[in-house]
């Protein structure tokens, strides 16, 4: 396991804070023994909290040129075909999956292939699992193109507690799956829109995890 290099400034923060904290409670509160060790292990639980949530696990992909790799961690909400009104401006399947502020937050492409879209939208914070989140909060949506034709569109999508979606994609490059593409502060949720007929190899409910699960076949 390593630390993301979204975490570095945050986690550098973080530390400085309960230091201060810490230093100022061993001044002024250490004969009181109950508060003070109540709060040195508020202190360690908050400061594990922000490092784990960083955290990026060692994972090895499954291989097969037609898999399509889960792009995130979490818990499977959705699935059910939908109009798709930013990109393909027709039906499709859409696949959510909700991530709660304790799931690694990386996520990684689903499929290899050429990205042919990304684009950025700022907009409002509902909770993740808000029907609306999906057009109406802050996200980034990116298209990979399959060697076989077939496109895929996933989106990160912000939540009330997430305040920042980092997306390193770009159009026209060569993406392999299940290399990471971006990261997301804080709970959040990733829907995946594939085309009608794709076969599914999750269910609602299922409990996912990133760049290891199979989520179906393009």
């Amino acid at each position: 396991m390593k630390i993301h290099k979204e975490g570095y400034v945050i986690i550098l923060i973080a530390l400085i804070i309960c230091a201060t904290i810490f230093t100022v409670n061993h001044i002024f509160l250490k004969d009181i023994l109950i508060l003070y060790w109540l709060i040195n292990a508020f202190l360690l639980v908050m400061f594990y909290l922000v490092v784990q949530f960083f955290r990026v696990p060692f994972r090895k992909a499954p291989q097969g040129d037609n898999l399509i790799i889960c792009p995130a961690d979490g818990k499977v909400v959705v699935i059910e075909e939908t109009e798709e009104t930013e990109y393909f401006k027709d039906r499709r399947v859409q696949i959510s999956i909700f991530m709660s502020p304790l799931n690694v937050h990386v996520q990684w492409n689903p499929i290899s292939g050429i990205t042919k879209y990304v684009k950025y939208h700022a907009g409002k914070y509902l909770v993740a699992w808000h029907p609306k989140s999906s057009t109406e909060n802050e996200r980034t949506t990116v298209v990979v193109q399959h060697a076989n034709g077939k496109e895929i569109l996933f989106r990160q999508i912000a939540g009330a507690v997430a305040r920042r979606i980092v997306c390193y994609s770009k159009e026209n490059e060569t993406v392999i799956a299940a290399s990471e593409f971006g990261f997301i502060k804080f709970g959040s949720r990733v829907d995946i829109f594939l085309p009608i007929g794709t076969q599914i190899d999750v269910n609602i409910g299922d409990i996912v995890q990133g760049k290891t699960t199979v989520i179906g076949k393009i």
